[in-house]
């Protein structure tokens, strides 16, 4: 087996590259407005009640049309994936991750074709879409050699008379809901770590980008993935989630979305219910107030750099986008003044055009929500750039500025998820990283410094799971910078790392005296 390496990202500088990509997005336009069905054990499901994906670009243009579920096709979904676990988790982890790596190269053919449906379902540009593909399979290919790694035989102590050994061994049953903002990466990313360790799961998957995640159904049943090991179940989060959160058989969720639902899980999961013969085990990201942190011994075209991209990169609509630039009073104003110039020089437009700097939101209640908050801000700050709406006939809004906002407004502690950042400003060092650690989340975080002492400091004290020094807060490669964060930002998973697959085991001594 090869080593793991990241898979590359397209460069759209190249004529031939825009050329194949172009092709690929007219060939996914020729398949918008379809139906989707459910997918429980291979059998296609179709339910009176439909419910329209649409292209936040052009809220006129449907993608899909995606039957949804209720409780009664919730419980035949749990029922499937608990028989299919009896015969799933006898296949070797080695035949495991070959699923997995087969699936990678199904997707790594068909990359441009899942980009498309992603500029044209979530609103990513270009390079976003890319990248999102990229890292879904860097995912299966890093996910499938870890599997093969625990299954080998682990060092213990060794005593005479007796022979030892551990083994990671599958759960059971799981839900898995992920989030729509990196609608194939952290989806494939959940599913696939699930399954390789040997568990079945029900994939209840974002509403926004259903479709997506149907057409990734197609390449696990090309990748030879038995039908029964992971059922496809759209539905309603209040509905069908809770339904597969509270469900006796459940013996683990997977999520990622928001610190409410989060915390709504985790509540509905801590409690036993009639038939439950296992503690629950959630795996869940929950989101952050990332901030970046610029001290005044440092490279400003590189703080300017790395705040632009993070903080409007997808519209701000990533867990690890900067939403705070906290900045030491002595370069606030010349930081600011370059970073709103060079906001001001974004391009927002519809996501299927080449060269744009940020598209749509993804739909009307994150439209409406990211709006109220810039709402909120004018009246917490200075407004420098941005503000509103942009133009189109889609959610588009401008890149927006707000300074001189106190660390405990509302804009400054609430995760918006939006094309919003909020300017602070710090006396000193020292209250930078005060005030970096004053919010109730602890996911991402940067440091723009050339004073080691200060970024020493940093690494003992900017309390996040992801520190990154002299670069931007976003862009955690899988196996490079394994994700997840503290506090409010969830239980630390740890996706894209060593750790990850433990979080769907079990680890079985087994001990034999001679």
């Amino acid at each position: 087996m090869i080593e793991y390496r990241n898979e590359p990202f397209t460069d759209f500088s190249k004529e031939e590259n825009r050329t194949v990509f172009e092709s690929a997005l007219k060939k996914v336009r020729s398949e918008l407005g379809k139906e989707y069905d459910i997918i429980i054990g291979g059998e296609h499901i179709k339910t009176d009640r439909k419910v329209q994906s649409i292209n936040p670009s052009s809220v006129d243009e449907v993608i899909g049309i995606i039957s949804h579920a209720d409780e009664e096709l919730a419980e035949k979904a749990m029922q499937t994936a608990a028989k299919t676990f009896e015969t799933w988790k006898r296949v070797s982890p080695e035949a495991r991750a070959s699923v997995l790596f087969k699936a990678a190269a199904v997707l790594r053919r068909r990359k441009h074709e899942f980009s498309s449906w992603m500029v044209l379902e979530a609103g990513k540009s270009w390079p976003e879409a890319d990248a999102d593909t990229a890292e879904a399979i860097d995912f299966m290919e890093f996910y499938g050699r870890e599997m093969i790694r625990l299954s080998q035989r682990q060092p213990l102590a060794r005593i005479p008379g007796e022979i030892n050994n551990l083994y990671y061994i599958p759960l059971g049953v799981g839900a898995i809901i992920p989030p729509w903002n990196f609608p194939l990466a952290i989806m494939a990313g959940m599913t696939t770590a699930a399954v390789v360790a040997g568990n079945t799961v029900v994939l209840k998957p974002a509403s926004p980008t259903n479709v997506i995640a149907a057409k990734f159904m197609e390449v696990l049943k090309e990748a030879g993935l038995p039908d029964g090991v992971v059922n496809y179940l759209p539905g309603s989060g209040s509905v069908v989630g809770e339904y597969l959160v509270t469900h006796p058989l459940t013996r683990f969720i997977s999520f990622t979305g928001s610190k409410e639902v989060g915390l709504r899980i985790n509540e509905l999961a801590a409690k036993m219910v009639p038939g439950q013969k296992w503690i629950k085990r959630v795996v869940a990201e929950m989101g952050g107030k990332d901030a970046i942190v610029v001290d005044d011994d440092c490279d400003l075209e590189l703080a300017v750099d790395a705040i632009v991209k993070s903080a409007f990169g997808f519209s701000g609509q990533k867990c690890s986008a900067c939403s705070r630039v906290i900045a030491h009073e002595k370069i606030y104003d010349e930081l600011l003044e370059k970073v709103v110039a060079r906001t001001r020089e974004l391009k927002v437009g519809e996501a299927q055009t080449p060269g744009i700097d940020l598209g749509p939101v993804v739909d009307d209640k994150a439209y409406k929500k990211i709006l109220d908050y810039i709402e909120i801000g004018k009246g917490e700050g200075r407004l420098m750039a941005g503000g509103g709406k942009a133009e189109g006939n889609g959610y588009f809004i401008q890149p927006t500025v707000i300074a001189d906002v106190d660390p405990n407004a509302r804009i400054a502690q609430e995760e918006i998820f939006g094309p919003v950042v909020a300017f602070i400003k710090a006396k000193d060092f020292d209250e930078a990283l005060q005030i970096a650690n004053n919010t109730v989340y602890g996911l991402t975080g940067s440091v723009i410094s050339r004073n080691r002492c200060h970024l020493e400091k940093a690494r003992k004290e900017f309390f996040v799971g992801n520190l990154y020094f002299n670069r931007k807060c976003t862009g955690a490669l899988v196996g490079v910078h394994p994700f997840g964060g503290f506090n409010m930002s969830g239980t630390d998973s740890k996706a894209g790392g060593r750790d990850y697959l433990l979080l769907f085991t079990q680890a079985q001594a087994v001990s034999e005296q001679l």
